[in-house]
């Protein structure tokens, strides 16, 4: 009686480590939350692709070639889904003189790590000045006061090796504050040598951790000054 008793604890002991063992892994998803597309959005996008990177195209699409990580110095998703989903911008005086086409990006990641696809990969989005045309975008729910979390980071690295995988021409991963090294290259495509913004965002800590964990994937290093 003993016996059968001590095994029935010691199994009961073991249950939670066999639940654990046995449990689904978490699965890479990307969820669709389109962002609004119709034939202004199309139509401004085609003209800033001329006007701002000298590139003449019938559609607005672009051939990814290195991926720019931001976050949205905004706390909540809707809020910032809300903002990019106007074709149009309002209230932005240093960014409407260039075009009135709103800023989005291709992806928006949320706090907790999930991730939503705001446009296909390959659709033209405005978030990147110089660059637009050959990069794709990751949004991070979060800004100075809410330092993006360790979720984030992962859904970054699963979501760049995601697009790595598909799009073998991309050669760099950078934060948005990164983009004006790229000024020298044969990257750059600006129009106006004058039109530039300051970002911050997403910061040195956190694209360092990014790179450390995508160190095997053998991305090209950020130009130099």
């Amino acid at each position: 009686m003993k016996e059968s008793r001590s095994k029935i604890i010691l199994f009961l002991g073991m249950l939670p480590l066999l639940i654990f063992s046995c449990a689904p892994k978490s699965t890479f998803r990307i969820f669709e939350k389109p962002i609004t597309w119709n034939a202004e959005r199309e139509a401004l996008s085609i003209q800033y692709l001329r006007d701002r990177h000298g590139l003449d195209q019938e559609t607005a699409t672009i051939e990814p070639q290195m991926v720019v990580v931001h976050w949205t110095a905004i706390d909540n998703i809707e809020v910032t889904f809300d903002v990019f989903d106007s074709p149009t911008l309002g209230g932005r005086e240093d960014l409407t003189g260039a075009s009135n086409l709103n800023v989005s990006s291709q992806f928006l990641i949320d706090r907790d790590g999930t991730i939503f696809r705001l446009l296909p990969d390959t659709t033209f989005a405005r978030h990147t000045i110089g660059l637009n045309y050959c990069a794709i975008g990751i949004e991070n729910v979060g800004g100075p006061d809410a330092p993006l979390t360790d979720e984030q980071l992962i859904a970054n690295e699963q979501l760049i090796r995601y697009l790595s995988k598909k799009y073998p021409a991309i050669d760099y991963v950078i934060g948005h504050h990164e983009y004006q090294l790229f000024q020298d290259t044969p990257l750059w495509k600006e129009a106006d040598p004058d039109y530039r913004t300051v970002k911050t965002d997403p910061g040195d800590a956190f694209m360092n951790k990014l790179r450390k964990n995508l160190a095997d994937l053998e991305l090209k290093p950020l130009p130099k000054f």
